[in-house]
């Protein structure tokens, strides 16, 4: 492959000579033009030269890091018959990494492109891709691959899955994969960083503003822009753990178990977000529960950008799906109706409305000293919220964080009862204090 790419080769010929090739080109080159990677690739989206085993594709959202995998794929089947792919759900691996705008069956013209079906991709020379999701490692043992597009890695519920990808990355005379993320300061990544035989591609939303909408651009700044997330959101850097945060993210990677399933309560919090619109919030959803162990488990965070009823009726459905006794949700922005709203759907399901009478740090505040207990664990990996308890500050610019207060919620039901939580922690020395107030006093005893 030359240094410079077609594109840029053709544009330094002269405004004649380009006008004349083009007239001289037929239908079928116009349309092989049109999906010519090396045409329309900017130079940090090719593949690098080199001997690596890992390309890591660290880049911003918008950046087109989609569009590199699938570009990558395509190019990977002329020479090679198992080429495979691993989204974080087996939605995105379908929705985006092979039916998405920027997918592969996208990226593919007449002659090259694959038929998808049976949860596969056939491809005219013969070659096959297997799709995995990275929420089913076990079905990755004994899968072997010569190439493999992996897609969000920093964002696997199970990053042990990797390890099972990475175990079968051994087929052909140079197996490779491209892994393509945006970043997260997990141990997982920073290892892949650390390894000699890991190229690293970095890049930002920016790289590609011509090709995006100018209201995801303003939408994007409007969220991320000064903000520590947006160093990560924007620009892909791989931040270190934030001191002014009540959570960090070593804490939490300490406490995560893969799997628990003995619980004595399980509950389903909810954070309303305030409209329905575009702009909105999301809504806060996340399934905790008590184990018989007495610690606490994050078992599953279901936030959606989404109208009320739908919104409830994720939450209802959650209740039933994982056996819980209770639906909580914060009044404070939509008072009675939300129960109306949950009880028109369902007038079956135990709910419970609370009301945030502090401010989020002080509420934050005890559960995060569970955290320092050793006694809640995350069930898998929740990029999504884990971003938000480990860059959130409670400063007045932040926006609400509705997982994180959805989470708080959810604990905060759990663990106020009577056989102990975090009242009885916060207050030990307190009533140690009323305690000796009381016998010196003759009271109480």
């Amino acid at each position: 492959m030359s240094i410079l790419s077609k594109r840029q080769l053709f544009q330094q010929l002269s405004k004649e000579e380009q006008i004349r090739r083009i007239m001289k080109m037929s239908d079928d080159e116009a349309e092989k033009l049109f999906y010519d990677w090396d045409w329309n690739a900017r130079p940090q989206q090719r593949t690098p030269d080199g001997d690596w085993m890992i390309w890591l594709v660290m880049a911003g959202r918008g950046f087109g890091k989609t569009r590199v995998g699938a570009e990558w794929i395509k190019e990977q089947v002329k020479t090679n018959k198992y080429v495979n792919l691993i989204g974080a759900t087996s939605d995105d691996a379908k929705q985006i990494m092979v039916q998405g705008e920027s997918g592969i069956l996208s990226v593919c013209d007449r002659w090259d492109r694959p038929t998808f079906k049976n949860g596969q991709l056939y491809w005219p020379n013969g070659a096959i891709s297997l799709i995995f999701s990275a929420e089913e490692p076990d079905r990755m043992r004994g899968k072997q691959h010569m190439k493999l597009w992996a897609d969000e890695l920093a964002a696997w519920r199970y990053p042990d899955a990797w390890d099972q990808v990475f175990l079968g990355l051994r087929l052909g005379k140079n197996p490779q994969a491209c892994i393509t993320t945006t970043p997260r300061p997990t141990k997982l990544i920073k290892d892949l960083i650390k390894e000699k035989s890991t190229i690293i591609t970095r890049g930002s939303t920016f790289d590609n503003k011509n090709n995006l909408a100018p209201s995801f651009l303003n939408k994007i700044i409007d969220k991320y822009e000064g903000t520590r997330l947006g160093r990560q959101e924007i620009y892909a850097e791989v931040l270190e753990e934030n001191e002014n945060a009540l959570w960090t993210l070593k804490q939490i990677d300490d406490l995560r178990v893969e799997n628990y399933d003995s619980f004595s309560r399980i509950v389903v919090a909810i954070d309303p977000a305030v409209t329905s619109s575009a702009e909105a919030d999301f809504t806060g959803i996340v399934v905790a529960g008590k184990g018989e162990d007495g610690h606490y488990y994050i078992i599953k965070d279901l936030t959606v950008l989404a109208k009320p009823a739908d919104w409830a009726r994720v939450a209802i459905n959650a209740y039933y799906d994982y056996k819980a006794d209770r639906i909580i949700a914060e009044t404070n922005n939509g008072g009675d109706m939300i129960e109306d709203i949950i009880r028109n759907l369902d007038g079956n399901v135990s709910y419970k409305k609370v009301t945030a009478t502090r401010g989020k740090i002080l509420r934050a505040e005890p559960i995060s000293a569970l955290y320092e207990q050793g006694k809640v664990h995350h069930i898998g990996m929740f990029g999504k919220l884990e971003d938000q308890m480990v860059n959130y500050t409670g400063d007045t610019k932040q926006k609400s964080p509705d997982r994180l207060d959805a989470l708080v919620w959810a604990l905060t039901e759990l663990s106020e009862n009577k056989n102990g939580g975090w009242i009885d922690f916060i207050d030990e020395e307190n009533t140690k204090k009323k305690e000796e107030t009381a016998r010196s006093s003759g009271g109480w005893f």
